[in-house]
């Protein structure tokens, strides 16, 4: 009797698994498990789903939630694994889909992700703005800088062909670090929209980039015809005449700046700069120790304000703040900022 009880109990869990029915307790710790997920707590969540991840026929959606707990936790190998696999189990899965391909480009196979997140888009026009920028810089990391403008112009919602389309991926070109295609990119925008504001500002800055000064004056004056509330060009403007030792207009513009703005430290630490050209050093260390106030960790503004101090004769105070902006440098290994 007992043994027919056994083996009746074994024929039970063996057709259970056959049909897919679940049994309570896998249930119940696939539920545990989803709700750590939730609360954040994904590496405790990956134990019990990778368990989970081994019963056949598969449980529906452990793949998946293992994918998810796995690329939170920075674990993008197992994460690449998990969401191939619910993908397998389920080919509907989009999310998952999107998630490779976001999985894929962060583990530096940009080509390899480009398939899963344009099948993402084929499925989802509208898809999440994350997708289509990873999507964009997939698109050029290979190259392919028209179908990069279109992503970005998607992520965005601005028409793909606009002037606005080229000069947000002229923005993306800069950020990546690649002011010549930049350029061609601010000039199509102007093509298309000849009013649009920062398209001049950006082909300035590539104009100094490129150490062509004139040429970024040029720039940057059509971009404060088009924008003259806007005071990043007369930062701009400040650096342009600063170099180009042209120190009185490089003062005024820098004024039009701070009183336009007070909250960046850029044209603070420059007006610093222009000052102490000017053999004024008692108003540079006014400038100067409220770019410190603001940004007590910049030691190019230290670096500078040491200088105004030694003019000045203090150099208890010089050699303070000269200590202090070599202690940043050395701590940080920064590089000179790129004030001339």
């Amino acid at each position: 009797m007992r043994l027919a009880l056994i083996f009746g109990f074994i024929a039970t869990r063996l057709a259970l698994a056959q049909s897919g029915t679940q049994s309570p307790p896998l249930s119940d710790e696939f539920a545990r498990a989803q709700h750590q997920i939730q609360q954040g707590h994904s590496a405790e969540a990956i134990a019990t789903l990778e368990k989970l991840n081994e019963v056949k026929p598969p449980v529906k959606g452990v793949a998946h939630d293992l994918g998810l707990a796995c690329y939170r936790s920075g674990r993008l190998l197992e994460a690449q694994q998990a969401f191939g696999k619910a993908i397998q189990d389920d080919p509907t899965d989009m999310e998952s889909v999107q998630m490779l391909g976001l999985a894929l480009y962060r583990l530096g196979q940009p080509a390899a992700a480009i398939p899963y997140l344009e099948r993402v888009r084929q499925w989802m026009p509208n898809s999440d703005a994350d997708a289509n920028y990873v999507l964009g810089l997939c698109y050029m990391n290979a190259r392919r800088y028209d179908d990069a403008r279109k992503a970005f112009a998607a992520q965005y919602g601005v028409p793909a062909e606009s002037g606005p389309a080229y000069l947000l991926f002229g923005n993306m070109l800069m950020t990546a670090d690649l002011p010549e295609l930049a350029a061609p990119a601010a000039k199509k925008a102007l093509q298309l929209s000849p009013n649009l504001p920062l398209a001049h500002f950006m082909l300035g800055e590539v104009a100094l980039f490129k150490s062509s000064p004139d040429e970024a004056l040029k720039e940057f004056e059509a971009e404060r015809t088009l924008n003259p509330d806007y005071s990043p060009v007369y930062d701009r403007l400040g650096d342009v005449y600063t170099r180009m030792g042209n120190y009185q207009s490089a003062q005024e513009a820098l004024m039009k700046a701070i009183s336009l703005d007070t909250s960046r430290t850029g044209p603070f630490i420059l007006m610093g700069k222009v000052l102490l050209r000017r053999d004024d050093p008692q108003s540079a260390v006014l400038y100067l120790k409220h770019a410190v106030k603001m940004d007590s960790g910049n030691y190019v503004a230290h670096t500078l304000l040491g200088q105004a101090y030694r003019r000045l004769g203090n150099e208890e105070e010089a050699r303070r703040e000269l200590d202090t902006a070599a202690k940043i440098q050395n701590a940080n290994d920064l590089k000179p900022q790129p004030i001339q």
